[in-house]
């Protein structure tokens, strides 16, 4: 049994280390071993240091060490890599900590609040039934991942904020070579992708800023606002000040990644589960017939959820548990911390690895169940009593992800729309493994054929 598997001594242990120096060939190895983390856990313990590329970083798996951090928000700070920093932008609440960060918090979030999910709940039903009509036009196999991801960016751009066609492609266009360097090496040589992705970010702001100024003209002139703007036009900070533009423009550049890239990669990642295993897409299927399609007017919001559709629940759980869009989350340690017996000294960066802490399991459970059963795709374990897993798909604390409740929507109401009105099928010979960066997503594309289902 690996060190940390035990429970805490009465005083705690010191960290753990790999012993890296200049964390080069650590960061080769992140970057292309799948099960990095893993095994350095197998070594190491639930607790342990590394360097990649200069930087020390403190892993961390299980119930007991995430717990532990999460619930003393007081002795962590939000922390990004160089590269998430610069792209996101300073004023971004994403690089803020403490009462800045919940004020910039508390008015972004009004965009994705319970009343905000039924204003946008038609317009994704609609997008759902214009994808499933263009699948079932289709003459030829099609790039499923693509379309998944043109669909997230068409509902945080159009239907939250209310961006028109020619706005939208711009950004997206920009926005693709933005995300694809968030987690890069941080030199902008011409020609790098980071360069080109500065150079999209400023695009990005120069257009996101032309949008906010037209939604103040129209509110000024009377004219009712697309999208949720107008949900931000009066936003106050805790100090009682609105907003600088600067500011609100920056929080739009992080809303377009929290509302898109981990919706895609959910996405993504169910379908390509749910066509590769057709016995659990049969039981899906069960369930799903006999959902209401679209849902009636006004219940979009809370329609198929865990109560109306508890096996789509249970394997969109599975499937999060098994790829979660986020494959960790970092904090800084602002004071020691114990985690799973381990002391953590001040200022330490800590990564959360979520993959490595699901397949890793719950501390109490049968040890030789876990190497094999939770590499399994079964996502009956996840009804009755449940798991027993600690599943944190979008991170955890008061930094969880703000498109949290908006990507479970989408999910949703993708699943049902979709697997009722189409019966996907894998064309063949295509690579299915997953790419892990930004977020996880097949890597040849998850090309399809959606007949016409009958009736």
């Amino acid at each position: 049994m690996a060190p940390g598997n035990t429970a805490a001594a009465a005083s705690p242990r010191p960290l753990p280390s790999t012993g890296a120096v200049t964390g080069v060939l650590e960061a080769l190895a992140f970057f292309r071993d799948g099960d990095f983390a893993r095994r350095r856990f197998e070594r190491f313990g639930n607790v342990y240091e590394t360097r990649l590329l200069g930087q020390p970083l403190v892993f961390i798996r299980g119930g007991p060490a995430i717990q532990a951090l999460l619930t003393q928000p007081e002795a962590s700070e939000g922390w990004w890599p160089a590269s998430v920093k610069q792209l996101l932008g300073s004023r971004s609440l994403a690089n803020r900590n403490g009462a800045d960060h919940r004020a910039r918090r508390r008015v972004v979030g009004q965009l994705f609040s319970a009343a905000a999910l039924r204003r946008y709940s038609p317009g994704i039903v609609a997008l759902v039934n214009a994808l499933a009509a263009e699948l079932a036009a289709a003459t030829a196999a099609v790039p499923l991942v693509d379309r998944l991801r043109r669909f997230a960016f068409t509902v945080i751009a159009q239907v939250v904020l209310g961006l028109d066609g020619g706005d939208r492609d711009a950004l997206f266009a920009d926005f693709e070579i933005w995300t694809r360097a968030l987690f890069s090496i941080p030199l902008a040589i011409p020609g790098s992708p980071f360069a080109r992705a500065l150079a999209a970010r400023q695009r990005l702001l120069a257009r996101l800023g032309e949008v906010l100024e037209r939604a103040r003209q129209q509110a000024g002139q009377g004219l009712p606002l697309a999208g949720g703007l107008d949900l931000l036009s009066g936003g106050l900070d805790e100090a009682g000040l609105p907003l600088t533009d600067d500011d609100l423009v920056e929080q739009l550049l992080l809303l377009l990644f929290a509302g898109y890239e981990t919706t895609a990669s959910s996405l993504s990642c169910l379908l390509a589960a749910l066509l590769q295993h057709p016995r659990e897409l049969a039981w899906l299927q069960e369930e799903l017939d006999a959902l209401p399609w679209p849902p009636a007017p006004g219940e979009a919001a809370t329609a198929d959820d865990a109560a109306a559709a508890p096996r789509l629940a249970a394997m969109v759980q599975e499937v999060m548990g098994l790829n979660p869009p986020v494959g960790g989350f970092f904090r800084r340690t602002t004071r020691e911390l114990v985690l799973d017996g381990v002391a953590v000294p001040a200022g330490k960066v800590v990564q959360v690895a979520l993959a490595a802490s699901n397949r890793h399991g719950p501390e109490d459970a049968d040890m030789s169940l876990q190497a094999d059963d939770l590499e399994q795709f079964r996502p009956g374990r996840h009804l009755g009593e449940g798991s027993g897993l600690t599943l944190l798909p979008f991170g955890g604390g008061e930094r969880v992800c703000l498109g949290k409740a908006l990507a479970e929507l989408e999910i949703r109401l993708m699943a049902v729309g979709l697997l009722k009105q189409v019966r996907l099928q894998l064309a063949p010979d295509q690579d299915l493994s997953l790419q892990l960066v930004p977020s996880p997503s097949p890597r040849g594309g998850l090309l399809v054929t959606a007949p016409a289902r009958t009736a």
